[in-house]
């Protein structure tokens, strides 16, 4: 059965400590590479009010703070407080921690007024959320007419040679790897999670069906990564 929210924020909450330096190993650094790309595909401008949903250590919303400085703002949100923690922490480091306000909320029921947001941003969330039309429904709700949302995540590569790669280094590289930081049951779920994940042409069929009027798929590494960007009518 698929985990609960409860189990999937008490997972993200104990690796927080060590979600960064493990994310860097095991994406040998890409990781911030097509971090930068979901935040191109957004259009963040200067003045933007931007969100990053499921913002975790915060990686996007300082790439968003970037973009959108000196008046612009951003709300990272998630439902760990330990990652908001991590986040916070890290953000005070740049100087810039006042144009980023850090929010524990429900991915399914944002505290935002409708078209609030002139860029949504989300990484690695969307697999882990119960009901993926919902959130997609939520983003569309509170990003304003005529503006983007990027959505960074795993992909089912359509080679069968790369899938076969994907699932070798999932079960082996990456759980051997939390294992020996004992966080092996943690990171076992990843190859659950992306079997139900929908892959890039459902997602895009999801998000019509969500109220975007423009949604398109694209592949990254090979296939096993992908960036879902919306544009909302």
């Amino acid at each position: 059965m698929p985990p609960t929210p409860e189990q999937i924020r008490d997972l993200f909450d104990r690796i927080a400590p060590i979600y960064d330096q493990l994310n860097d190993w095991l994406s040998l650094g890409q990781h911030r590479v097509w971090k930068k790309m979901t935040v191109k595909w957004s259009s963040p401008r200067p003045s933007a009010i931007c969100l990053d949903l499921c913002c975790g250590s915060g990686d996007l919303a300082q790439l968003l703070v970037q973009q959108v400085q000196p008046n612009g703002k951003v709300y990272g949100v998630d439902f760990s407080a330990e990652q908001l923690a991590v986040a916070r922490r890290r953000m005070q480091a740049t100087g810039h921690d006042s144009l980023i306000t850090w929010i524990k909320a429900d991915a399914l029921q944002l505290p935002f007024e409708d078209k609030t947001f002139d860029v949504v941003t989300m990484g690695y969330g969307l697999r882990n959320v119960t009901d993926i039309p919902g959130c997609l429904q939520e983003i569309n709700r509170v990003l304003k007419p005529n503006c983007k949302a990027a959505i960074l995540d795993f992909h089912q590569p359509q080679s069968p040679w790369i899938q076969a790669f994907q699932q070798w280094y999932l079960e082996t590289i990456v759980v051997l790897a939390a294992a020996r930081l004992g966080l092996k049951d943690e990171y076992a779920y990843l190859g659950p999670s992306l079997e139900r994940f929908p892959t890039g042409y459902q997602q895009v069929k999801l998000a019509h069906q969500a109220g975007f009027a423009q949604a398109t798929h694209y592949p990254i590494a090979n296939g096993m990564m992908g960036v879902l960007v919306l544009t909302k009518a």
